[in-house]
C-alpha cells in the first residue's frame, strides 16, 4: 500500500521520460517493496521501472512567451488602429467632396445644349427650360433670324448695332430721359422734339422746316431767310453785311466832277463832287449786288446844309436806284447822301 501511494502518474506528455540525474544508486540490501529513501533536501526518489516527472520550463521561456504574445496583440490592435484611421479620413474626405459637389450643384450654371437641341431651335419654336432656369451660353452666339424678347432685356456691356436701328419708344429712368447722349453722325428727328433745357450747338445748325422759338439767345445767327410774326426787338446797333453795291455816273456832275457810293444792298452813302456848269439830271445809279423781288423803298437823307439846299429826287426799281436833281447843283461843291433800303 505504501509503495503505491508514492508512485506518481505517467506523464503522457513526456514520450522519454529521463531518470533522474542526481538519484542515487539502488542498495542491494534494500530491494524490497518499501518506499526509497527520499535524500535531504532533494525529491523523492523515483522507483525503478517507474517514469520520470516531467521538467518545468524555465522562467525566462515563461517571459520570452508572454512578451511575443504582447508583441502579436499589440501588432494586432496597432493594424486595427491604422485602418480606423484610415476609415475615418476617407469618410471625412467623402463627405467634405459631397457637400463641396451639392453647393457647386446648387451654383452650377445650366446644362449645355446638345446638337439634338440647337437642331430642334434651328427648325422649331421648342422651349428650353422654365422662368426659374437661366441658359447660359458661354461662347459667342450668332442669330440669322429675328430675336425677340418678350420681358425686359438686360444687357451688361456695350450695345454695338451694325445697322439700323428701329426704336418705337425709348425710355430711360423712371422719367424717359437719357443722362448723356452722344452722337457721332447724323440725327435724324421725324416727329416733334421738345428740349426743356438748354440747346448748346458747336457748329453750324441748319433749319430746312420752320423753326418755332419762344426765347432764343445766341451769340452769331446766320440764316438764309428769317420771317417774323411778331415785332422785332433790337437792344443794340443794327449792322448791315454783305456784298458791296456798283455805281454808274450820271449827267449832273458837270465837267470834272465824279461820284462814290460804299455800303450795300441795305445801306450806304453816296459823295458827289460836282465840277464845272453841272446840270439838271441824275448824280448817279446804284446797282443791288442781289436783285429784290419787287420794287424796294428807298429812305434818302441829305448829310449837311449843302446836300440839304439841292432839290434831289429818287427814281427805284428792282435792280437800283438813283439820285438826281431837278435844278442845277452849285460848281466845285460836295455834298452826300446816306440811303436805307428795305423792300
Amino acid at each position: 500500500m505504501a509503495e503505491e501511494q508514492n508512485k506518481q502518474p505517467p506523464d503522457p506528455n513526456a514520450a522519454n521520460p529521463a531518470p533522474p540525474q542526481n538519484a542515487p544508486a539502488p542498495d542491494a540490501e534494500s530491494d524490497s517493496l518499501d518506499a526509497p529513501a527520499v535524500p535531504e533536501g532533494g525529491a523523492p526518489a523515483t522507483p525503478a521501472g517507474a517514469p520520470a516527472p516531467a521538467a518545468e520550463p524555465p522562467a525566462a521561456m515563461v517571459e520570452d512567451s508572454a512578451v511575443d504574445h504582447l508583441k502579436s496583440s499589440f501588432n494586432i490592435y496597432f493594424i486595427i488602429f491604422v485602418v480606423i484611421i484610415f476609415v475615418t479620413i476617407g469618410i471625412i474626405v467623402f463627405a467634405v467632396s459631397s457637400s463641396r459637389k451639392g453647393a457647386k450643384t446648387n451654383n452650377n450654371k445650366a446644362p449645355s445644349l446638345t446638337s439634338a437641341q440647337l437642331a430642334e431651335l434651328k427648325g422649331n419654336t421648342t422651349l428650353v427650360g422654365d422662368s426659374k432656369q437661366t441658359l447660359d451660353i458661354q461662347s459667342n452666339s450668332v442669330f440669322e433670324g429675328q430675336v425677340l424678347a418678350r420681358q425686359d432685356l438686360s444687357i451688361a456691356g456695350a450695345l454695338k448695332v451694325g445697322g439700323s436701328l428701329s426704336l418705337p419708344s425709348v425710355n430711360v429712368g423712371n422719367a424717359g430721359t437719357f443722362g448723356s447722349v452722344q452722337v457721332g453722325g447724323e440725327l435724324g428727328v421725324n416727329g416733334n422734339t421738345t428740349l426743356q433745357g438748354t440747346l448748346t450747338v458747336q457748329k453750324n445748325l441748319s433749319v430746312s422746316g420752320t423753326a418755332s422759338f419762344g426765347s432764343l439767345s445766341v451769340g452769331t445767327i446766320s440764316v438764309t431767310g428769317l420771317q417774323l410774326t411778331g415785332d422785332l426787338s433790337v437792344s443794340r446797333h443794327i449792322v448791315t453785311n454783305g456784298t458791296s453795291v456798283s455805281r454808274t455816273a450820271g449827267t449832273a456832275l458837270g465837267g470834272g466832277g465824279t461820284v462814290s457810293v460804299s455800303g450795300t444792298d441795305t445801306a450806304g452813302t453816296m459823295t458827289v463832287n460836282t465840277g464845272n456848269s453841272p446840270a439838271v439830271g441824275l448824280f448817279a445809279t446804284v446797282n443791288f449786288s442781289q436783285h429784290f423781288a419787287s420794287t424796294p423803298r428807298v429812305l434818302i437823307t441829305p448829310v449837311g446844309s449843302a446836300a440839304g439846299s439841292i432839290t434831289y429826287y429818287v427814281n427805284r426799281d428792282t435792280t437800283g436806284f438813283s439820285i438826281g436833281c431837278s435844278t442845277p447843283p452849285p460848281a466845285g461843291s460836295s455834298f452826300s447822301f446816306d440811303y436805307f433800303v428795305i423792300n
